[in-house]
């Protein structure tokens, strides 16, 4: 597990690495990233799977990824398709966020804590 490490007063915090990814990294998966940007439990980056994205997803970013969340199945399948080696053990998590939603929109930011919580906490409590 790649992970972040952290020193804070006389310990080191052990974070695990949380990608978000939606299609063009405009609005959905930076509201992720946002939210968690500040979250003690997380280590955290957003890409797009489009060519055309913001911020493109590469191999690196699998890599670096303890954890994949994707806001539909078409991002998994991408991810899968694109990079077969760096993700075929990485748990790929599907939000079922769809595409109808400004960055940090009231309902988004809601949708993204409600399908990411659980999730986020199992992983910040396997490290």
């Amino acid at each position: 597990m790649t992970t972040d490490n952290r020193v804070t007063k006389d310990r080191i915090v052990i974070r695990p690495n949380v990608l978000f990814v939606c299609s063009k990294n405009q609005w959905r998966s930076p509201t992720a990233e946002a939210i968690y940007r500040n979250d003690d439990r997380i280590s955290v980056r957003s890409r797009g799977t489009s060519r055309s994205a913001v911020q493109t997803i590469r191999a690196s970013d699998i890599v670096w990824a303890d954890a994949v969340l994707v806001m539909e199945v078409k991002h998994q399948q991408r991810i899968l398709a694109d990079f077969p080696g760096e993700s075929k053990f990485k748990p790929l998590h599907v939000l079922d966020i769809p595409d109808d939603y400004q960055f940090m929109d009231n309902e988004l930011v809601e949708l993204i804590k409600s399908a990411a919580e659980m999730i986020l906490d199992e992983l910040a409590e396997a490290i």
